[in-house]
C-alpha cells in the first residue's frame, strides 16, 4: 500500500468540480483526507482563478493504474484540453510514497514552490519529507513568501453552499 497525495483543481464550476472529484476518490479508495480549498489566480496564463485542495488516499494500485484512475475520473466531469483557459477538473499525482522518478514525474516538480500546491498540500502532510531535498513541507511553507492572492475558503463541504 503507498499513501498518494494528489493535487485537485478546477477553474470552471469549481465548487462542483471539486465535490465530484472528492466522491469519486472516495468511491475507488474509500478514506479520502481533505485539505482546505484555495481560490486563486491562474498560473502562466490570464483565465478564471482556481479553487485548488489537496487530497491524501492510500491505495495498492501501481503509478500508471493511479494515473489511469485520475484521468478517467478527470473525463467522467468532462475534461477537455481544447481551451487552455478552462480546466473542468485537473488532478496531479504529486508524490506517490517515497518514490522519487524523474521519467514519471515524482515527486511532482514545484510541489514545494508552488503555492497553489504546497499551501493546500501543509494542510494534510506538514510532516512529508520532500524526497529529494529532504526538507519538511512545513519548513518548505515557512520559507515561502506568502501569495496574497491564495485565499484559503474553508472546507470544501462549506463552499458555495
Amino acid at each position: 500500500m503507498a499513501e498518494a497525495l494528489i493535487g485537485v483543481g478546477s477553474n470552471f464550476e469549481p465548487e462542483s468540480a471539486l465535490r465530484v472529484a472528492v466522491a469519486a476518490l472516495r468511491q475507488r479508495f474509500g478514506r479520502v483526507l481533505c485539505s482546505s480549498v484555495y481560490r486563486g489566480p491562474a498560473a502562466g496564463l490570464a483565465a478564471a482563478d482556481y479553487l485548488n485542495m489537496v487530497v491524501q488516499v492510500v491505495t495498492d494500485a501501481d503509478v500508471d493504474t493511479l494515473r489511469v484512475d485520475l484521468a478517467a475520473i478527470e473525463s467522467a466531469t468532462g475534461r477537455t484540453r481544447d481551451d487552455p483557459r478552462i480546466c473542468r477538473l485537473d488532478l496531479d499525482l504529486l508524490t506517490y510514497g517515497e518514490r522519487v522518478d524523474a521519467a514519471q514525474r515524482l515527486p511532482r516538480p514545484g510541489l514545494y514552490s508552488l503555492p497553489f500546491v504546497l499551501v493546500p498540500l501543509a494542510d494534510v502532510a506538514p510532516r512529508l519529507v520532500h524526497p529529494l531535498t529532504g526538507e519538511r513541507c512545513s519548513a518548505a511553507l515557512a520559507a515561502a513568501r506568502r501569495s496574497p492572492n491564495l485565499r484559503n475558503m474553508g472546507e470544501l463541504a462549506t463552499i458555495g453552499a
